[in-house]
């Protein structure tokens, strides 16, 4: 069972049912680095490593540079001269390390001067989208503009008696092609949200509010474009179209840490690699008629493996149990009758 991160119900006019909503994401397992304390005592060089002398550079394939450290040198030392940071809430004025229990909420309505609240004062706010999903109105999903669409859920039935209910509402909403607008109350915000048929189940996107959304700042169109370059890069675009598939997205920065991280733990330093930077271009047509000329030998190669005949698999059937066709030449009909006789000759024999 997915696990829930908020339950309430969906409603539909006077028909609800008991949902509960799960993340549709999460987090990747990234690398994740801390704050530490580092004694200034500690000299180190540019690469991050304490300068204790350095030894010759070693070869690798990444592209990058490492440096080898002398080999009777302790690694672990470079963990010893750090410390990971705690913080903990203190009195700013007399640095007095603060009891949990004495922290409550609270707003800031002149400097330095609070109303504080209670989690029962806060906990009576609830509206009703706090436990309840009012579909208020329907819609294409081409309506709402993507830049307003945040954080994705799975809505789920919360018990056997919720299925039916759920599965009605997403198929009459599949079949006009619909998705439902309302609003949901999490962490304290009221949020608009947008529920839409997913397969034979639902999916929810919390909508950011107008006033979180900025107005875009383009420049006015002025004169019209050369029609010929607008044509070879729809060329190039056509050439690169794909299907989506996020499976061979890597991450090359997390990679670049990672080796990072090995390296120092290692001893050694890693010099990255100079990143290009494009140069602008001057001459677009120039640079349109060069990008187009390099992406069609590629596409050659593409479609000649798609186009490439099968090799016919060799016949492996015996020879005398190939029946005879007609068209043959007579020596061709001897040879495959000739079996056939002796075959015969020796069961008269037997």
């Amino acid at each position: 069972m997915p696990r829930a991160s908020w339950r309430g119900f969906l409603r539909l006019s006077l028909v609800s049912c008991p949902i509960y909503l799960s993340p549709a994401t999460t987090r990747t397992k990234s690398v994740r680095l801390h704050q530490v304390w580092r004694p200034a005592s500690v000299d180190e060089g540019e690469d991050g490593l304490p300068d204790r002398g350095r030894g010759q550079d070693t070869g690798n394939t990444s592209g990058a540079t490492m440096v080898a450290r002398d080999a009777d040198e302790d690694v672990a030392d470079q963990s010893s001269a750090a410390t990971r940071i705690t913080l903990r809430p203190h009195d700013p004025r007399t640095g007095e390390e603060i009891e949990k229990r004495e922290i409550v909420k609270g707003y800031e309505y002149n400097r330095g001067q609070f109303v504080t609240f209670t989690t029962e004062e806060l906990k009576a706010l609830d509206v009703e989208s706090s436990k309840v999903i009012d579909l208020e109105k329907f819609l294409t999903r081409n309506d709402i503009d993507p830049v307003y669409f945040d954080s994705p859920y799975y809505v789920y039935p919360d018990g056997p008696i919720a299925v039916e209910t759920l599965r009605v509402i997403g198929a009459a909403m599949a079949e006009a092609g619909v998705a439902g607008l309302g609003r949901l109350t999490l962490s304290r915000r009221e949020r608009m949200v947008m529920i839409e048929p997913r397969g034979t189940g639902m999916a929810l996107f919390t909508l950011r509010a107008a006033a979180e959304v900025r107005a875009s700042q383009f420049d006015s169109a002025n004169g019209d474009l050369d029609a010929e370059m607008v044509a070879i890069a729809g060329a190039i675009i056509r050439q690169r179209t794909g299907k989506f598939d996020p499976g061979t997205f890597r991450d090359g920065y997390q990679e670049a840490l990672q080796q990072l991280i090995e390296a120092k733990m290692q001893g050694l330093a890693v010099k990255p690699g100079a990143v290009s930077t494009p140069s602008p271009v001057i001459d677009l047509m120039a640079a349109l008629k060069r990008s187009l000329a390099e992406e069609a030998p590629t596409q050659k190669r593409s479609a000649a493996s798609r186009q490439k005949p099968n090799r016919a698999a060799p016949d492996r059937r015996q020879a005398a149990l190939l029946l005879p066709l007609s068209g043959r030449s007579k020596r061709n009909g001897e040879r495959s009758a000739g079996p056939a006789t002796i075959g015969t000759r020796r069961r008269r024999k037997a």
